[in-house]
């Protein structure tokens, strides 16, 4: 096993042998840059690593778009909840006019359920 020189790549599975090719092809358009460096090896890892940055950037910008728009879908469904739960505590316990801070503690309390 330790006399023959077998390519490192060969001992990954199938399925990563392709992402590496992908990434060895992504890398390419780096060439020129990597191929003028003192340490060509490195060079070209940073320049994967410099893909994988913008790839991350990309999809943060894209997760961060639907942010906004989730987060006030719920805060409308906590806006209803609080209002479905108080109508029923209203309506089995039927609260007196001057028990209304306990009332709002208690739906306080069921909000967190």
């Amino acid at each position: 096993m330790f006399d023959e020189k077998t390519d490192w790549k060969e001992c990954l599975s199938e399925e990563d042998q392709a992402v590496l090719a992908e990434l060895f092809d992504i890398t390419k358009r780096h060439k020129c840059a990597y191929c003028s460096a003192e340490d060509v090896k490195v060079a070209q890892l940073w320049c994967a690593l410099m893909e994988f940055r913008k790839d991350f950037s990309e999809l943060k910008k894209s997760v961060e778009k639907l942010t906004s728009p989730f987060e006030a879908i719920v805060e409308m469904g906590e806006v209803e909840k609080r209002k479905t739960i108080d109508r029923l505590v209203r309506e089995m316990l039927r609260p007196e006019p001057d028990k209304e801070e306990q009332t709002r503690k208690l739906v306080d309390s069921l909000m967190k359920f």
